[in-house]
């Protein structure tokens, strides 16, 4: 039967809080299914916590939390029973918002040589409840919503837009979002320096805070969001949130704010990227640099696709696909005549100033969110934070860059062979993070990156 669910619902102020126990929290995927909801959230799967399918509460990540650093991931158990006591893994939601791989259409040969038949592929769109998604996420489904549907001084409000916006609206329209706020953060999480967490304050239909006091206490304290988060709330068990537990949770979210494991001091970063187009850094980290990609891969908010067509045997049939890509490949920037950026220290250059700098002219924010997947799945461990931190280092002691090197003047403008054009929309990755499984956790998943 169902409740009243929280009190002081949407149109307050703030969101209205209340208490599930732990033992009512598959109540939650009964009220979901029934509305006809998948519910994808957090799953144990080759070593790494990853983002799946998941029909109940056993299917989370309980007792399990990963200890991250630049180039390192690993899994360990908690002394606990938590459900969502991690970080970030290598997925992110941006799978089910721009999938990895999607065909767009198919045709045959016909007795001329020609394509007949052409069928574009008929889409579905899914109903999903993303459960587990952190704030920095919130803000990167955000980010990537402004990308593929259109927003501040992105060529995709124009009608060169439209390959992507309808499918990409109808993928958004109807998520249901379970948002679950930090109560620790990562060794390469920044969400802080981005102003992208580690709390919520809106974009779910619920949001959790998990709260263990003791072995027998073990309950969550879940805000409404939304209408529909209070409808879905009334079909679960809970009750008022009083001072304490309220306290509780904050107590928690303060707590994980304390802890960041890395630090981005985003003032004036925009203008700071742009007057360094030649400084020496882009050379040292070049040298380090594998142009893996992995970065892009598991990056929430990269989103550069290419387009492939595949015949079979025969070759009397046809499709094309359309599959992340990446700006650290040198096909990606290939043009008649050979490839923009053809080499490392272009390529990094390209998508580091994309990510910190150019994105806020494209789209109105920057396309960091902070959450540190970038540092953590680099195999060589190179730390975005640590790049600017050098740049910046260098302007305050301009004899020398910040390798050391001297610095032979710095470019106010971009490098026409290798500049970090504001045309050229340098995101996205193909599959999974490291060369391993199917669910990005890495080669020798969950091992040292390095």
């Amino acid at each position: 039967m169902s409740q009243p669910a929280c009190e002081n619902l949407p149109g307050m102020s703030s969101p209205a809080s209340c208490i599930v126990q732990r033992g009512a929290l598959d109540q939650l995927f009964v009220a979901l299914h029934r509305r006809g909801y998948t519910v994808l959230g957090p799953t144990v799967r080759e070593q790494a916590i990853v983002y799946a399918e998941i029909a109940s509460s056993a299917e989370l990540p309980e007792g399990w939390t990963d200890e991250q650093d630049g180039g390192r991931y690993r899994l360990r158990r908690r002394d606990d029973r938590a459900l969502f006591g991690y970080n970030v893994g290598p997925h992110s939601f941006k799978r089910y918002q721009l999938p990895p791989e999607e065909l767009l259409w198919s045709a045959r040969r016909d007795a001329h040589g020609g394509l007949a038949d052409v069928r574009p592929q008929a889409r579905e769109a899914p109903r999903y409840a993303f459960l587990g998604a952190r704030s920095c996420e919130l803000h990167a489904m955000g980010i990537l919503d402004r990308v593929l549907l259109g927003g501040a001084g992105s060529a995709a409000g124009s009608a060169s837009a439209s390959h992507t916006e309808e499918t990409a609206r109808a993928r958004r329209t109807d998520v249901f979002v379970v948002a679950v706020q930090c109560a620790q953060a990562g060794g390469t999480c920044f969400c802080v320096s981005m102003g992208t967490g580690p709390t919520a304050r809106g974009g779910f239909d619920i949001a959790l805070t998990e709260i263990l006091e003791d072995p027998q206490r073990h309950y969550f304290v879940a805000e409404i969001g939304s209408e529909r988060g209070a409808e879905v709330m009334g079909d679960i068990a809970h009750a008022p949130a009083g001072d304490p537990e309220r306290d509780a949770a904050g107590a928690a979210h303060e707590r994980a704010a304390a802890q960041m494991g890395r630090e981005l001091d985003v003032t004036d970063i925009r203008d700071l990227l742009y007057r360094n187009y030649e400084h020496p850094r882009w050379d040292d980290v070049a040298e380090r640099c594998l142009s893996c990609g992995n970065c892009t891969m598991v990056c929430p908010t990269c989103f550069c696709t290419t387009v492939e067509d595949v015949t079979d045997l025969s070759g009397e049939r046809v499709e094309r696909h359309q599959r992340w890509d990446s700006c650290f490949t040198v096909d990606y920037s290939h043009i008649h005549g050979g490839p923009v950026r053809a080499s490392t220290r272009s390529r990094y250059r390209q998508w580091m100033t994309h990510k910190l700098a150019t994105w806020i002219d494209q789209f109105g924010s920057s396309g960091c969110v902070g959450c540190g997947r970038c540092i953590t799945w680099c195999p060589v461990g190179i730390d975005i934070t640590e790049e600017a931190r050098a740049i910046r280092a260098s302007e305050t002691s301009p004899s020398e860059g910040a390798s050391g090197t001297p610095l032979s003047g710095s470019a106010s403008g971009t490098s026409p062979s290798e500049g970090a054009s504001g045309t050229s929309l340098s995101e996205g990755a193909s599959g999974t993070p490291l060369s391993g499984g199917a669910s990005g956790a890495a080669s020798g998943a969950a091992g040292d990156a390095a």
